[in-house]
């Protein structure tokens, strides 16, 4: 896979945030068709949460069976980096944003704008960590671990459009065409970003740290979309669609891997 072709699913995998965007400008968005594309973003990215471990594990689990102790001790502090800065680094960020937005609405200055605002420049970050993930697989020949990747960032990308007019919804705000370009430049640009230079950067550390980091993220993002789906109260759609979800993945990890990729 060309340079250019890696390149191109990783912006494949970013644009996809603007099929969630236009929720925002709806008088009425469907709670069951939100609900469900919730719950299948949940099983999707569960599976991958497991892809991508295994990945990620590969070079340690190796190095322990060839019994090269400092490789293998040094993939997993890699591997536990990895993990605790993609899910308690956005925890922690999570609750600074949040301090800060309730600060500025206490104060006034804080406009559903703003907030839509903070909410995609939060989903960019983690969005990088993804971007870099799938560029990275792509480099070092793992092209069915790259298309399932953007195939599940792609799907979830397409849902954090919902979070991010969620505070516009609200308010019954209806942001204009412009300002969601710009809403879904910032939260999905980064997805192209990573894999950018996710793609020049090969090496099994690196590896490795780049599908902890996502994995990390991934962990992150499922706890908010569960948060979402008990909040939607249609827990026999949730179930259905997260087991659909979880499905898809492996038949998608099955056709990829049985088509030569």
């Amino acid at each position: 896979m060309s340079s250019g072709q890696i390149a191109l699913l990783g912006a494949v995998a970013g644009v996809t945030i603007y099929l969630g965007l236009p929720i925002g400008r709806l008088r009425r968005p469907a709670p069951r068709l939100r609900a469900g594309l919730n719950a299948l973003a949940i099983g999707i990215l569960l599976f991958l949460v497991w892809d991508v471990l295994t990945h990620a594990w590969d070079p340690t689990d190796k190095a322990l069976g060839d019994k090269h102790w400092g490789t293998a001790v040094a993939g997993i502090l890699v591997l536990a980096a990895g993990l605790a800065v993609g899910l308690c680094g956005l925890v922690h960020y999570d609750r600074w944003n949040a301090r800060r937005l309730a600060a500025a609405s206490e104060r006034g200055e804080r406009s559903a704008a703003d907030l839509a605002m903070m909410i995609a420049v939060g989903i960019g970050l983690h969005n990088f960590a993804e971007g870099l993930a799938i560029g990275n697989s792509a480099a070092t020949g793992q092209i069915s671990l790259a298309v399932l990747l953007i195939i599940g960032f792609g799907l979830h990308n397409a849902t954090e459009g919902f979070g991010i007019v969620a505070p516009l919804a609200a308010e019954g705000t209806r942001p204009s065409w412009g300002s969601l370009a710009l809403l879904g430049l910032i939260g999905g640009g980064p997805t192209f970003a990573g894999t950018l230079v996710g793609q020049h950067l090969v090496n099994d550390y690196l590896s490795t740290a780049f599908l902890s980091l996502a994995a990390g993220s991934i962990l992150y993002v499922v706890i908010e979309l569960l948060a979402v789906a008990r909040r939607a109260a249609l827990k026999e759609l949730t179930t259905w669609m997260v087991l659909a979800g979880l499905l898809a993945g492996f038949i998608t990890d099955a056709v990829v891997t049985a088509g030569g990729a």
